[in-house]
């Protein structure tokens, strides 16, 4: 199990890097019209995919988002230059956070059930 505790550790790093290349803009659009920062938040979707893929048999598995955040990973992956800016935002805005709610709620199961 703690082979899964540090691969939803590592996810929760690429969550939080992706809120801290956030901030460092005035808004998401703007972080993606930027060279690096769209570049940056692609490859931490697509490192948050490849390590939820991971665990889809995991004891976490049906908490996590594995599928969808996986058909991202692949489509960074394989389509890169055919990404849609516009949906990488809606993810930024709306599926990372909810990722970072699940994940939180995790971290408290296994702190509880370690009390």
């Amino acid at each position: 199990m703690s082979s899964d505790i540090e691969k939803l550790r590592f996810i929760e790093e690429k969550v939080n890097d992706l809120f801290s290349f956030r901030e460092k803009f005035s808004t998401i659009v703007d972080l993606l019209d930027d060279k690096m920062g769209f570049d940056a938040s692609l490859m931490c979707l697509l490192q948050i995919g490849e390590t939820l893929h991971k665990l889809k048999d995991s004891v976490y598995a049906s908490q996590l988002p594995i599928k969808g955040s996986y058909d991202v990973r692949n489509f960074i992956a394989h389509d890169y230059e055919g990404v849609n800016k516009a949906i990488v935002e809606d993810i930024i805005r709306f599926h990372i956070p909810e990722l970072q709610k699940i994940l939180n709620t995790i971290f408290e199961d296994i702190g509880n059930r370690l009390d």
